[in-house]
């Protein structure tokens, strides 16, 4: 009779278990919908970083995180929100606004209303801060190395090379244009490879490989990551190299 009561007892504690954690994901789950719409509405406006891209960034997130142990939690709203601030950098004409600064700093008051604990708030900021390469923020947790590969995945193979020809078309500049890299380097972008562009029309997609996507590889963190940016890279440059044979008439 007590094994019968005890079998009960641990069969409800089960349930009752069970129940509670369905509970908490899904007021987890919901929380994350209620932060996809707060983005959505933001980066409605937004050419530069659309929902396109951040949805892209997140299924690429969620697809490394497979292979590493990591808060998923973090991982999943840091992906979400990393380029909340995006339209702020864009309306700015003077090149000054750093989207991922506006960004990190949209996502506290976003956070704070649905309550979120503050280590996590500042561990999300940390990862959205440090997702640019292009500025002094370098990521340094499993977290914030993942959110920074999958944001600069996106800017390699068929879908980095659509994200190009896009820019280039909104902001007038050349489909095929191929320099001398130091003397561009130098002329316009301040010095730096890793530079802002100073004069986006003189831009172009052969430009933009070799001062950006060729070396992107190497900067990632994750091996799912590297693995993933090496079949993306050749795939672009492929692609760059077939478009200038077309160009040439030699195919």
């Amino acid at each position: 009779m007590a094994r019968t009561l005890d079998s009960q007892s641990s069969n409800r504690s089960s349930t009752l278990l069970g129940a509670t954690t369905n509970k908490l994901i899904k007021y987890m789950e919901d929380k994350i919908e209620k932060i996809k719409e707060i983005v959505k509405e933001e980066l409605s406006q937004c050419s530069a970083h659309g929902f396109d891209h951040v949805e892209r960034v997140y299924n690429l997130a969620m697809k490394i995180a497979e292979t590493e142990d990591i808060d998923l939690e973090v991982v999943k709203i840091a992906a979400l929100l990393h380029d909340v601030g995006g339209k702020r950098e864009t309306d700015d004409n003077t090149g000054k606004t750093d989207h991922a600064s506006e960004s990190a700093k949209m996502a506290r008051p976003i956070l704070e209303s649905l309550n979120y604990p503050e280590d996590k708030i500042q561990h999300i900021q940390d990862c959205i801060l440090s997702h640019r390469y292009r500025n002094e923020h370098k990521p340094k947790t499993k977290e914030a190395q993942l959110i920074f590969d999958a944001d600069k995945i996106d800017a390699l193979g068929a879908i980095g090379l659509a994200r190009t020809f896009a820019w280039i078309g909104r902001n007038n500049a050349f489909i095929y244009k191929k320099v001398n890299t130091e003397e561009y380097i130098n002329e316009n972008l301040g010095g730096k490879i890793d530079g802002r562009i100073k004069d986006k029309t003189k831009h172009s997609a052969q430009i933009n490989y070799e001062t950006k996507v060729k070396h992107i590889v190497n900067l990632l963190h994750t091996k799912k990551g590297k693995e993933i940016g090496t079949e993306r890279t050749k795939f672009f440059k492929d692609f760059l190299n077939r478009m200038e044979k077309e160009i040439r008439g030699e195919l």
